[in-house]
């Protein structure tokens, strides 16, 4: 009879012990979700057509100038 209540109360524990590390796991990837996504500081640029400050990945170069867009190139 002993057997058997040791026997149920490793098989709970081992139980809660697995549930609470997934429980852990499961709020550990919610919080990491929840916050925002670190980036590198990037150089900003200015379009040489209409002034808008950009990364300067993002933007596009003629020239030896930047622009926002291929468009604004094209009209400068």
């Amino acid at each position: 009879m002993i057997k058997y209540i040791v026997l149920i109360a490793v098989i709970a524990v081992i139980f809660w012990m697995v549930t609470g590390k997934a429980r852990a796991a499961a709020r550990q990837a919610k919080e990491q979700a929840d916050r925002p996504a670190e980036r590198a500081a990037e150089d900003m640029v200015r379009c040489a057509h209409c002034g808008l400050f950009l990364p300067k990945a993002d933007s596009v170069e003629a020239r030896g100038v930047r622009f926002c867009s291929r468009e604004h190139e094209r009209l400068h």
